[in-house]
C-alpha cells in the first residue's frame, strides 16, 4: 500500500528527466508506512481476542485504537496517497480506516444498544457476519489489484481477504471454531502488514534495500 513501492498512474511529464523538479509532491514523504503500522497494530489486538488469545472483557482496548491509529491515522494517510497520485494505496488505507471508524462506532454504540432492545444476539452476530463479507468482497478485488505491486502487499491481501471471509463465514454459523481460524489469520496478516511497514521505513532510511519485499508481478 505504500506509494514507494504500488502500481502508479500515468501522468503527464512521466518519463521527462525534468519531471522531478516540478513534481508538486516531490517533497511530500511516503504515507505508505504509516497506513500499514496503523493497520498493523490495530488488527493485531483485535485478532488476539478473535483468535481466543487475549481475555473476551478485555476487548474495548481496541476501540480506542481503531478511532485514532487504525482509523484516523489510516483515513490521513490515504489522503496523503491521493496527493502522491497513488490510487492503490489511497484506496486501500482510506477504505480500511473507514472500516476501523465503523467498527469502533458499531462495537461501542450499536450493538449494546441492539442488545439493550432484546435483539437475540444470534441476529446480532449474523449482521456482523454481513458486514464482514462485505469487507471480504472489497478486500478480494484489492487483492487481485495487489497482484501487480509486490510480495510483502500480496501476503497483508491474502492473509486479510481469508481473515474477513472465515470471521464472516463463522459468524454467520455460529461455528465459534472458524472465527477462530480467522483470528489467527488475522495475526498473520498484520505481521505481514508490519513487515512491509517496517522494509520501507528502513530501506529508505538506510538508502539501500535491507528488508526486501519482493519483485513486483
Amino acid at each position: 500500500m505504500s506509494s514507494s513501492t504500488d502500481v502508479r498512474e500515468q501522468r503527464p511529464g512521466q518519463g521527462d528527466p525534468t519531471a522531478a523538479n516540478t513534481d508538486p509532491t516531490r517533497g511530500i514523504a511516503d504515507p505508505g508506512p504509516l497506513g500499514l503500522a496503523a493497520f498493523a497494530l490495530t488488527t493485531f489486538v483485535l485478532s488476539l481476542f478473535n483468535a481466543g488469545i487475549a481475555p473476551e472483557n478485555l476487548e474495548p482496548l481496541v476501540v480506542p485504537l481503531a478511532l485514532f491509529y487504525g482509523g484516523l491515522a489510516q483515513l490521513l494517510a490515504g489522503l496523503w496517497e491521493f496527493r502522491k497520485a497513488n490510487t492503490f494505496g489511497a484506496t486501500a488505507f482510506v477504505s480500511y480506516g473507514a472500516f476501523w471508524l465503523a467498527f469502533a462506532v458499531y462495537f461501542q454504540f450499536i450493538e449494546p444498544e441492539l442488545l439493550s432492545k432484546g435483539i437475540p444476539e444470534s441476529s446480532i452476530t449474523t449482521a456482523t457476519g454481513i458486514f464482514l463479507i462485505g469487507w471480504a468482497v472489497f478486500t478480494l478485488y484489492m487483492l487481485l489489484a495487489s497482484l501487480r505491486t509486490t510480495a510483502a502487499q500480496i501476503a497483508v491481501f491474502v492473509t486479510l481477504f481469508l481473515t474477513f471471509l472465515l470471521l464472516a463465514i463463522g459468524d454467520l454459523t455460529g461455528v465459534d471454531g472458524i472465527a477462530t481460524v480467522g483470528g489467527i489469520l488475522g495475526l498473520i496478516s498484520a505481521l505481514c502488514a508490519w513487515y512491509a511497514s517496517a522494509a520501507v521505513v528502513t530501506n529508505t532510511t538506510w538508502g539501500r534495500t535491507v528488508l526486501p519485499v519482493g519483485p513486483r508481478s
